[in-house]
């Protein structure tokens, strides 16, 4: 169940992230070069491999993997509902 809890929170992960980076914020241009590469592909990457080592240590049956994700999700949730409304 936790595994896929982990999935479903990556995918609204990935989906957030997205959005931010189609939003054009003023904000994405101060973001360190890395985020900006390739038209924030590399950071979809960095995204997508935080996704697959917690699924991994989820199924691994490491329930603390899973609430860090959850946290992490949380604050991304938060961060991306703050840009995208335009309140930062």
């Amino acid at each position: 169940m936790l595994f896929i809890v982990t999935f479903l929170l990556g995918v609204g992960n990935f989906a957030l992230h997205r959005a931010v980076l189609e939003s054009g914020h003023p904000l994405l241009a101060q973001a360190p070069w890395l985020f900006q590469a390739l038209g924030g592909r590399v950071s979809l990457a960095i995204e997508f491999t935080m996704l697959l080592t917690a699924m991994l240590m989820v199924a691994a049956g490491s329930t603390g993997w899973a609430w860090f994700y959850l946290g992490y999700s949380a604050i991304n949730g938060l961060s991306a509902w703050l840009i995208l409304s335009g309140r930062i």
